[in-house]
């Protein structure tokens, strides 16, 4: 995971006994890894990422991640298009900034979905990027002055991490909003809702190392009953499980 050229990252509440906790997923090209912990915070990202880590990050606007160079993140759309909502229902000034930011970002999301479908250039779509980016900026740096306490510092905080909105623009494979992480655990949360999270740490290493077997598998298009049975085998043996990594990725590895 931490080889990867771009990784999608989320995290959902979890429960642990009675204490707070937290399913967390990072999602690359090759695998897919779940794990629980018991903090949110920048400490358990920075662990959790490896320090050797220099690929993209997809994240939403979580703080934890604040600590990654913005060179080398693109946060997710999707809470700044909930940020110009929140602004056009403040009324006045504000909502009339909330409707020239949404209708740009919508514009954007636009061509990205020609992009995304062969109808659109990626060089024409960072040509027609370049005069809409400077278009939100100076919306945002007008917003940041507006005089509304809360839209004002909605537009500070979006200026402060400028560079991360738009990495999906000259980086191919990154995506502008965070969903690929946000659908990879949402069967986390439906766990959670169903058996209100796990009684023990012995239980979230279960449910954090099933749900990576069963998405990295998935992933892969290979055949999870075959792979649990596998490994199964091979615990009663003594044995290591078989490895996770596609047959490429894994001879790769071997010879590194």
């Amino acid at each position: 995971m931490h080889a990867q050229r771009v990784a999608h990252r989320d995290e959902t509440r979890w429960r642990q006994g009675s204490q707070q906790a937290w399913l967390w997923v990072a999602v690359t090209s090759v695998v897919t890894v779940f794990v629980v912990r018991l903090a949110r915070g920048a400490a358990v990202a920075r662990a959790l990422l490896g320090e050797a880590c220099s690929g993209i990050l997809v994240t939403d606007r979580s703080s934890a991640y604040n600590w990654y160079p913005v060179r080398w993140r693109q946060v997710g759309w999707a809470h700044r298009l909930r940020d110009f909502e929140a602004m056009r229902r403040r009324g006045g000034r504000s909502k009339e900034l909330g409707d020239a930011l949404l209708a740009q970002a919508h514009q954007m999301l636009r061509w990205w979905h020609r992009v995304r479908d062969g109808t659109l250039k990626r060089s024409s779509f960072r040509s027609a990027m370049t005069p809409l980016r400077q278009e939100v900026e100076r919306l945002l740096e007008a917003g940041s002055r507006c005089g509304v306490p809360k839209t004002a510092g909605t537009c500070q905080d979006i200026l402060k991490r400028r560079e991360a909105w738009w990495t999906f623009v000259q980086v191919a494979g990154v995506e502008p909003t965070n969903t690929v992480a946000e659908r990879s655990i949402r069967p986390g949360v439906l766990w959670r809702k169903g058996s209100f999270g796990t009684q023990s740490e012995a239980g979230s290493r279960f449910v954090e190392s099933l749900m990576t077997v069963v998405a990295t598998l998935k992933q892969q298009q290979r055949n999870v009953l075959e792979y649990l049975t596998a490994a199964c085998e091979a615990a009663l043996r003594g044995e290591a499980a078989p490895s996770l990594l596609p047959e490429s990725d894994e001879k790769s590895h071997a010879t590194a």
